[in-house]
């Protein structure tokens, strides 16, 4: 007598079937190769959706060093470190100045902010120093406080003074410029490291090369630390960029004086504004 042998497949069983995973509810997924694309996309989408929910369509948007600490904060921690902690302190002491001056203008610009009827904001990337101070400035006066963060294994953490439905939190570079450039109205570039330069110098390169399609106010704070760091007329003498290209941004180191050029350009902006002059144009 030949005997029948059970496929695997065939065999019934009295227990229940274990339900399958939606595939976008699986992080394995998600977190794999397979899943970047999905992920891109989410980051691309995610923020439009908040910052509509929260009536947001215009952003000031603040830029600089994570490291910048205030001068009582440098005394502060003096007192319980040495060696290269020590060092650094007082390396940071060069430009301490420009926390509180951060804080001041985002504070002005929020007061500014909250005169308009375009659902403005504050924006920083959301980490500690000048990020800090912008959000600092504009929670001191009521103005909805953007934070841009991104995941780092050092220095990034989102600071205290993001407005909660603003707190968001960015894996990508790529689309993280994406979103503090897409709505900005205007940039303040305080004193950075790598991370600062990268952002100001794609911002002026879209602003150079007309990808926006309206003035866009861009003010470098800290004349003698730009100056001392680039040499800007070296670029015009050599061809590298035109004399002309100076005009695109205001040195300053004066509060009042950025306020001013800011607030000037996008008041007469405001009576001819229209949303979709404000995009990237062709990308």
């Amino acid at each position: 007598m030949a005997i029948v042998k059970k496929s695997s497949t065939q065999k019934v069983t009295s227990k229940k079937a274990k339900e399958p995973q939606i595939a976008y509810l699986d992080k394995q997924f998600l977190e794999g190769d397979a899943g970047r694309q999905v992920r891109i996309l989410s980051e691309f989408l995610a923020p439009g959706e908040r910052f509509a929910n929260e009536k947001i369509q215009n952003s000031i948007v603040f830029f600089g060093s994570a490291r910048t600490l205030p001068m009582e904060e440098i005394k502060k921690r003096k007192k319980s470190v040495k060696g290269k902690e020590l060092k650094k302190l007082h390396a940071l002491e060069n430009v301490a100045q420009y926390y509180n001056a951060a804080r001041d203008l985002a504070r002005q610009l929020g007061k500014w902010c909250n005169s308009q009827q375009n659902g403005f904001t504050i924006c920083t990337g959301g980490g500690p120093g000048i990020m800090e101070a912008g959000n600092r400035g504009a929670n001191d006066v009521g103005t909805p406080s953007t934070g841009l963060n991104i995941k780092l294994p050092f220095e990034q953490h989102p600071n205290p003074y993001i407005s909660d439905a603003l707190n968001m939190q960015f894996r990508y570079f790529f689309i993280r410029k994406f979103w503090f450039l897409h709505i900005a109205r205007a940039l303040i570039v305080f004193p950075g490291g790598f991370g600062t330069l990268d952002e100001m110098f794609e911002a002026l390169t879209l602003i150079q090369t007309r990808r926006y399609s309206e003035k866009v106010p861009v003010v470098i704070f800290g004349t003698e630390f730009w100056k001392k760091l680039i040499n800007w007329e070296y670029l015009v003498e050599t061809g590298m960029i035109n004399k002309e290209d100076l005009n695109l941004f205001l040195f300053t180191d004066s509060v009042e004086e950025a306020y001013e050029y800011i607030t000037n350009i996008l008041g007469e902006q405001e009576n001819q504004l229209e949303r979709d002059r404000r995009s990237f144009g062709v990308i």
